[in-house]
C-alpha cells in the first residue's frame, strides 16, 4: 500500500468521547425474540387437543405458520422503530440485516399459511382449491383483509429482493416500505377474528393487543413524534456547504442545545431538508466530524438527483433530523490499538473517529483507499489530524490492477505490526468492505473486533 502521509508522534491521549446512553446487548434482544416465538407455539399447543387426517395436519401447519407470521411482522416493525438502545447498541446495519432476514420468513410463512389454510379447508370440505379460495374469502370474517395484507408482503418483498432492489431509488424503496404498516394492520384483525388460539381466549387476546399496540406506541413515539419535538427544539438550519472532492460536499449546520442529542462519532441521522425537493424524503448520511454544541456536519457524495440536490442548499434551509443511529462507535473498542479501514465515501464516519476515538500516540491508524488523489476526501484534514493525535495514515490511490490488492492479508499484516491486537473499524462500499473483513480474519483477527457499516440499503 502506499504510504503518501504518516503522523509524527506527537502528542498525548485523546479525550475520551462521551456515551450517548443505554444499549442493548444483541444477545438479549435475540434470546428475548425466540423467546416471544416459543410463546406463539406454546399458545397453539395449549389450544390443540389432538391432531388428526390430512385436513388436520394441514390446518394445524396453517395456523402455525400464520401465528408465527403474525407475531414475526410485529418484531420488525419493532426493531425498525428507531429505539435508542436498540440503535445503539445493535446497530442499524445489523438491525437492517435481521430485518431483510426477518421479511423473508415473513413472506414466506405468510405465503405457507395461506396455501396450508385453503388446502386444508378444501381436504375437510371435499372441494377443489379454488372454490375454497373464493368460499374462504368471501365468507369468512377478515380474511380478504388477510389477502390483501400476503399480497402487499409479496410485493415488499419483491421489491427488496437482491436482483430488484439496486435498480430503485432509496426514496422509492422507502416509501413503498410503509405498505408494511397497512399489512400489519389488515392481519392483526384476521388473526383475532379467526384465530382458534383467541376466539373465547382473553389472557391470548389481550397479551396480542399488547404486542402490537406497544410495537405502535414505539414507532409513533420514536419514527414521528421524537423527530418533530428536536425540530421545534433544537432548530436546525444549514450554515453552508462546502465542495470537498469531485461530487462531494460537506453540509455545515446549527443550532440549540445539539450536545442534548447525545451524538457520537461514527453515527449518522436521516436528514430531511425542507426544501420543495427534498422535505419528503429522509436520508441516512453520518457525521463527518466530532458533533459540537452548536454545530454538526455530514459529507454527502452525487449518487442520484436528491444527493444532488444538497449541493445546491442555501444557507438558512431548515432541517428535521431523525436519530442519531448506530452502533459504529469508540464505544464498542476493547483493545488499545485501533486501525480504521475506509474505502471511498466510508471515510465520512471515519474523519470523525480518527479525530475522537481515545488512543495514546502509535496507537492509531487510518488506511484510506480512493481511485484517483483528487477522490481523497479530508486530506488536510486527515494529516492535521494524524500530526496532532501522532497516529498514522496511509493512502492506497490508484486503478487496482497498478496498486495491486491494498487490503490483501500478507499487504495488512506486513503494513500494521501486532495487526492481530487490534480494533478495526471498516467502512465503504459493500464489495470492499466484504474483501476487508474477509482479508482481516485469513490475517488472524478475531470477528468480536470487527466493526463494519455499510452503506447498503
Amino acid at each position: 500500500m502506499s504510504t503518501t502521509f504518516t503522523g509524527s508522534t506527537a502528542t498525548g491521549t485523546h479525550r475520551a468521547v462521551r456515551s450517548g446512553g443505554a444499549r442493548a446487548n444483541p444477545a438479549v434482544v435475540l434470546t428475548i425474540v425466540y423467546a416471544g416465538a416459543l410463546a406463539v407455539l406454546g399458545l397453539w399447543w395449549a389450544n390443540t387437543l389432538s391432531v388428526s387426517g390430512l385436513d388436520g395436519w394441514l390446518t394445524g401447519a396453517g395456523r402455525i405458520t400464520g401465528l408465527l407470521a403474525g407475531y414475526v411482522i410485529a418484531v420488525l416493525l419493532a426493531l425498525m422503530a428507531r429505539i435508542p438502545a436498540l440503535e445503539r447498541g445493535v446497530g442499524s446495519d445489523k438491525l437492517a440485516r435481521w430485518h431483510s432476514m426477518g421479511g423473508r420468513y415473513v413472506v414466506g410463512l405468510s405465503v405457507a399459511h395461506t396455501l396450508l389454510i385453503i388446502w386444508g379447508y378444501a381436504v375437510a370440505d371435499g372441494t377443489d382449491v379454488v372454490g375454497e379460495t373464493v368460499t374462504l374469502n368471501l365468507s369468512y370474517p377478515d380474511v380478504l383483509k388477510a389477502t390483501v395484507a400476503v399480497l402487499l408482503l409479496v410485493g415488499i418483498g419483491t421489491v427488496s429482493a437482491r436482483a430488484i432492489r439496486p435498480r430503485l431509488r432509496y426514496e422509492t424503496w422507502f416509501h413503498l416500505h410503509f405498505y408494511t404498516y397497512l399489512a400489519a394492520w389488515l392481519a392483526f384483525g384476521h388473526v383475532l377474528a379467526t384465530g382458534n388460539e383467541f376466539i373465547g381466549n382473553r389472557p391470548a387476546q389481550v397479551a396480542w393487543y399488547a404486542l402490537y399496540i406497544g410495537v405502535a406506541v414505539v414507532l409513533a413515539w420514536y419514527r414521528f413524534i421524537t423527530p418533530v419535538r428536536h425540530a421545534f427544539r433544537h432548530r436546525l438550519r444549514v450554515t453552508r456547504v462546502v465542495r470537498e472532492a469531485p461530487g462531494v460536499v460537506s453540509v455545515h449546520i446549527t443550532g440549540r442545545h445539539l450536545d442534548q442529542l447525545r451524538a457520537e462519532p461514527g453515527q449518522f441521522f436521516r436528514w430531511r431538508f425542507l426544501t420543495r425537493q427534498l422535505w419528503w424524503s429522509p436520508n441516512p448520511y453520518s457525521l463527518s466530524a466530532t458533533p459540537r454544541r452548536d454545530a454538526l456536519r455530514i459529507t454527502v457524495k452525487d449518487l442520484g438527483e436528491q444527493s444532488r440536490r444538497l449541493a445546491r442548499l442555501r444557507p438558512g434551509t431548515k432541517v428535521v433530523a431523525e436519530g442519531p443511529y448506530g452502533a459504529f462507535t469508540a464505544a464498542h473498542r476493547k483493545n488499545r490499538k485501533v486501525l480504521l479501514i475506509a474505502g471511498g465515501v466510508g471515510i465520512t464516519p471515519m474523519r470523525a473517529l480518527f479525530e475522537s476515538i481515545p488512543a495514546s500516540p502509535g496507537d492509531l491508524t487510518l488506511l484510506y483507499r480512493a481511485r484517483t488523489p483528487a477522490d481523497l476526501v479530508f486530506r488536510e484534514e486527515l494529516e492535521a489530524i494524524a500530526a496532532h493525535r501522532g497516529a498514522a495514515l496511509h493512502y492506497s490511490v490508484g486503478p487496482r490492477d497498478v496498486t495491486g490488492d491494498p487490503f490483501a492479508p500478507r499487504t495488512l499484516t506486513a503494513l500494521i505490526p501486532g495487526l492481530r491486537d487490534h480494533e478495526v473499524y471498516v467502512c465503504g462500499p459493500s464489495g470492499m468492505t466484504g474483501s476487508v473483513i474477509s482479508a482481516l480474519r485469513a490475517a488472524g483477527v478475531p470477528s468480536r473486533r470487527i466493526h463494519h457499516e455499510s452503506f447498503e440499503f
